[in-house]
């Protein structure tokens, strides 16, 4: 059933409208006594589409087997349908990234009054996945991402993912005001997924973060289907990152998800008016290089790559 969230008058007689669809095994939208919930969020930045594909693969796998679920599936696939819609990261308008401000305040600014929305109706989750890609700059290999101050309460659950990489990060993606640190915060187990690039889907990721996502409702006692035996992930609390020394174009000679070897050449930072390489960058360690640029054109302190040890 398809629900209205939120709902706020904009200029010119419009209005903004956060939408989720609730698949319940009890046959209503009510959260019947014993039953687990799941919610699946994404969208929060209107040019990351990744998990739009994500929303669509697990409709599809609960409608092919509906006898198969117990428990309630809520899917917000727009938490910022104005920023999808313009292909903007932030909110429109107000040049805000609507990850910066949870757990927000009812009665505050529009923005503010989003985010308590949102999180009101997250209120009574089992457990949380909000799905972003990365920029349009660089590709990141699937990964989970805790916030770092709840590693021990989640580590156990993200192991059951299916996703190669766990990182408990102190990064901007789960620091304090971003809606996985909010309800962290609160008590509801909440986890990020980052994968792939903006402005793209990869399907081939998307169905690996499906699968991972049926394996967990699996262990909740939510899904009785067949599940893929889940990968053993890398856990790592930081990361090995690699920045450009020099401007010009990066053309790399690695991709992302590729194992690579300390001193292996990972790309070539050229210049195409002199014909000359500026720089050749290297692995400063071995392992997995799990974000890698996409974007050719670099300044000084570009973010080229990172590898886990």
């Amino acid at each position: 059933m398809i629900k209205t969230v939120v709902s706020i008058d904009l200029p010119v007689d419009e209005k903004l409208l956060i939408k989720k669809n609730t698949i319940s095994s009890a046959g209503n939208t009510e959260k019947a006594d014993g039953l687990k919930r799941i919610s699946i969020v994404t969208g929060i930045h209107g040019d990351e589409l990744e998990g739009q594909f994500v929303c669509f693969e697990i409709q599809r796998r609960i409608k092919e087997h509906p006898e198969c679920l117990t428990g309630i599936v809520d899917i917000y696939p727009a938490l910022n349908p104005l920023g999808i819609d313009s292909v903007t990261r932030s909110l429109p308008a107000f040049d805000i990234d609507m990850n910066k401000t949870f757990p927000g305040f009812n009665d505050g600014t529009m923005i503010e009054h989003l985010a308590a929305n949102i999180m009101q109706d997250l209120r009574g989750s089992d457990f949380v996945i909000d799905i972003h890609a990365s920029s349009i700059f660089v590709r990141e290999f699937p990964q989970i991402r805790i916030p770092f101050k709840f590693r021990e309460k989640l580590i156990d659950k993200c192991k059951l993912m299916n996703l190669d990489l766990i990182w408990a990060s102190q990064s901007s993606s789960v620091s304090e005001n971003t809606l996985a640190y909010a309800l962290n915060d609160e008590g509801i187990d909440a986890v990020v997924i980052d994968m792939g690039i903006a402005m793209y889907c990869t399907k081939e990721y998307c169905n690996q973060v499906t699968d991972g996502i049926f394996a967990l409702m699996k262990n909740l006692g939510m899904w009785s289907g067949d599940v893929v035996a889940a990968k053993e992930p890398i856990y790592a609390e930081s990361a090995c990152i690699i920045t450009s020394k020099t401007p010009g174009l990066f053309i790399r000679e690695v991709k992302c998800g590729d194992k690579v070897e300390k001193g292996q050449i990972l790309g070539r930072v050229i210049n195409p008016l002199e014909g000359t390489v500026k720089e050749v960058v290297v692995a400063p360690e071995s392992g997995l290089l799990f974000t890698v640029r996409e974007y050719p054109v670099v300044e000084v302190g570009s973010l080229l790559g990172r590898i886990f040890r």
